[in-house]
């Protein structure tokens, strides 16, 4: 008897802890789950440092040697550390920003070496490094001072745990630049013995940018030198770069500097600290932005035993939210946004002001209009109205919608006016913004005579010329598409001659189109199609692409590029060649060829959405081997996780899209294509307490093929689902197999109709 008992007993303590351990598995924070590195390794040029989701600072650390490799700033391969400065852009292939570097040293070491440009620096190991949402830390190694970072939307918040030493100095340089960045003006001042303030002008990239800071400290310094270059100046002056501040420190001895930003002025960055601070409490600090990361995070819900995978889906989820970044101060104010010349419209006041919004920018709308931004209209329907205000407010004070734009500057970089798709996708999905206003942007942006628009509008395509970056057909392609958009908004507001107007300029993508070797293929200016053509060869003809992947790029017509590449048949044999056409060892791949699966590259976004192809031919289990084979080898739980950049949170959309089971082919039409759910179950939490469940029964890695679909326990006869089916919330139930379904279902996506929006 008193074995059964205490058999009895060790069964309930045994389920006991089972199930203590199963609600601590449940209960484990998802901010656990990021890993802030993925991206730091190979093409991904993301930065691990700290900052709130959508924030205005990015406060991570810098190598400070140039190259493509650190064009974040850091590089997960290097081993020294030159700083720690405000401002960086995620995954992208420009060198600019790393405004206001930071740099704690003391007297054990001072070499200096020409490959950072003698600036100081410390070795540093990944063994004594970490980071997660809102929070990084490094030991820089030659001073035994331990730095940490965090940041508020609009201050970055360090601390330094110095050794003892007599000579312990914190530099401030504002004449820091690497890659494409160069400071035009800098001015630094001592405030009081615990203030300093000033600004950085600088141009790269973006032109005329404006950064205006203060730094507050949280122990009074003992001196201060101020210097321009390495050359010692008596007082604080224009062109000043730098100030370095000296204490005498204890043993573990922290001070804790806050450094507010603005575009405007110092009073504005001051006035951020003041809102947005307490004290000096660090750790509370910390801890408050780490939590709403968490709460950010607890928008999607998954389940899946794949702890990797787990990590990957949030940590992508993570990157997805650090772009676009907060603008505009307290009380609205911020930069004026100036032209691709880095010049402000006549008569246009320097400083602009956004009512009743926040000013918003850094669009990487070449890459983000595909599904960054679709994503951002489930995930973030409070910001999305700031973001289409944002895109308005450039165009009030430039004359058009931004190309790609940041800190307050048109950049110029890529092609397309893709703002134009961001605004029609938000107006269809009934957010609140001036209608009439945003369709006078997306028309004259279409209409302008810069970047080949006039001569593409007048011949009905973009004749090659000798510019190294002509870009003819892939400009063709994209403005085609903006144009259907711009057809769509228009049909929608009764603008029916605007709408035949861009509904013909839409089909511009037909006059590339070779009829005898089915290719998108580029034309001199008397309309002759260029000889010869290799469809692999990477030429000035498409932008960072060759025509395979640029041939699919007609995501609001693909019944007609279905009938003009032959049929279904033949149109099925060209994807199939897509997938397994492999590129010989003696291609020259340029830079951005990266992820490849046969010809598709899912390094660059022209290829993003080539797999769902396959279901408007009635072959979605094509489709599903293929999304299930990216997501599967193209991301990875470890720095060098990304295959291509990751580009201001697109390739993070994509994965997290198709992770759930849809992706936006066309992102203007309010719809969504289904593929091959990831995980065993996902619950989107969405406004009004609603819920959107997507399970997938029998799923496995084997299991990657789609049997049948359910939404709310009916059938879903369809390959699609509509934005405003999610939104209601509901289950969407997948029943998976480990054969293709091969069954025809009996409404197909169609890619020229809007659903929900107008008859």
């Amino acid at each position: 008897m008193n074995k059964i008992c205490i058999y009895i007993l060790l069964l309930i303590i045994t389920f006991s802890c089972q199930s203590k351990a199963d609600e601590k598995e449940n209960t484990k924070p998802l901010v656990d789950y990021v890993n802030p590195f993925i991206g730091t390794d190979g093409p991904g040029n993301t930065y691990p440092g700290a900052s709130e989701p959508f924030g205005m600072v990015q406060l991570s650390p810098d190598i400070g040697i140039p190259g493509w490799d650190r064009i974040a700033g850091y590089f997960y391969q290097d081993s020294i550390i030159t700083g720690f400065s405000h401002t960086h852009l995620s995954g992208t292939g420009a060198g600019d920003l790393y405004d206001i570097l930071v740099m704690p040293t003391n007297s054990r070491f001072n070499k200096r070496i020409e490959a950072n440009n003698f600036k100081p620096y410390s070795t540093f190991s990944h063994q004594k490094e970490k980071a997660f949402p809102g929070y990084y830390s490094v030991d820089l190694l030659d001073y035994g001072i331990k730095a940490e970072l965090t940041a508020t939307k609009r201050v970055g918040i360090h601390r330094y745990t110095f050794p003892k030493d007599g000579d312990s100095q914190i530099h401030i340089d504002l004449g820091y630049a690497i890659n494409w960045d160069k400071p035009t003006e800098t001015y630094i001042e001592k405030v009081n013995d615990t203030i300093i303030q000033g600004y950085r002008m600088s141009t790269g990239w973006a032109r005329n940018q404006k950064v205006y800071f203060q730094m507050q400290f949280s122990k009074p310094f003992d001196t201060h030198n101020y210097y321009k270059n390495d050359t010692l100046k008596i007082y604080p002056m224009k062109g000043n770069t730098k100030i370095v501040i000296k204490y005498q420190t204890l043993d573990d001895e922290q001070i804790i500097i806050k450094t507010g930003l603005s575009s405007t002025s110092c009073e504005a960055a001051a006035h951020a600290i003041k809102m947005e601070t307490v004290g000096f409490d660090f750790d509370y600090q910390q801890e408050k932005t780490t939590l709403v990361w968490e709460n950010q995070l607890q928008k999607i819900k998954i389940e899946t035993p794949d702890e990797n995978k787990k990590s990957i889906f949030y940590t992508m989820m993570y990157q997805n939210m650090l772009t676009p970044n907060l603008f505009s101060d307290y009380g609205g104010t911020y930069k004026t946004a100036n032209d691709e010349n880095g010049q402000l419209k006549q008569g246009k006041n320097p400083i602009s002001r956004a009512e009743g919004f926040n000013r918003y920018d850094t669009f990487s709308l070449w890459d983000t209009f595909r599904a960054a931004h679709p994503l951002h209209t489930i995930l973030q329907p409070n910001l999305v109205p700031y973001f289409i205000k944002s895109l308005l407010a450039h165009y009030n004070e430039t004359g058009e919608l931004p190309v790609w734009s940041m800190q307050g500057s048109e950049t110029d970089m890529m092609i397309g006016y893709h703002a134009v798709p961001v605004i029609v996708d938000a107006y269809f999905k009934e957010f609140d913004f001036d209608a009439q206003l945003a369709y006078q942007a997306c028309k004259e942006s279409a209409m302008v005579r810069d970047r080949q628009i006039d001569i593409y509008s007048e011949k009905g395509y973009i004749p090659v010329d000798e510019h190294h970056e002509n870009w003819s057909v892939s400009k063709t392609m994209e403005y085609a598409y903006d144009d259907w958009c711009i057809a769509m908004f228009a049909k929608s507001l009764g603008k029916i001659e605007d709408f035949n107007y861009f509904i013909k300029r839409s089909k511009s993508w037909q006059n590339l189109h070779n009829e005898a070797n089915s290719w998108m293929q580029p034309k001199d200016g008397k309309g002759n199609f260029i000889t010869p053509f290799i469809p692999k060869a990477y030429s000035p003809y498409f932008c960072e692409s060759n025509a395979w992947h640029y041939y699919w790029f007609v995501p609001h017509d693909v019944e007609s590029l279905i009938k003009k590449t032959g049929g279904t048949e033949r149109f099925e044999l060209k994807l199939d060649s897509m997938f397994t056409y492999h590129p010989e060892p003696t291609d020259k791949l340029p830079l951005f060829s990266t992820g490849m699966i046969g010809q598709y590259a899912h390094g660059n976004e022209p290829s993003h959405h080539v797999a769902h192809l396959y279901s408007f031919i009635d072959k979605p289990s094509k489709a599903q081997k293929y999304i299930r084979q990216i997501l599967e080898t193209q991301y990875k739980n470890e720095p060098n996780g990304h295959c291509g950049n990751e580009d201001c949170g697109q390739m993070s959309a994509w994965y997290i899209f198709n992770a759930l089971g849809f992706y936006p082919v066309n992102p203007g039409q309010n719809a969504y294509a289904l593929g091959s759910p990831l995980f065993d179950s996902a619950t989107i939490e969405l406004p009004d307490n609603n819920q959107f469940k997507i399970v997938a029964e029998n799923n496995s890695k084997d299991n990657i093929y789609v049997k049948s679909v359910w939404l709310d326990g009916e059938i879903l006869n369809r390959n699609y689902i509509t934005h405003k089916e999610i939104m209601v919330g509901g289950t969407l139930k997948f029943e998976m197999s480990n054969t293709p379904n091969l069954n025809k279902v009996v409404e197909k996506l169609n890619s020229t109709k809007v659903y929900g929006s107008f008859p």
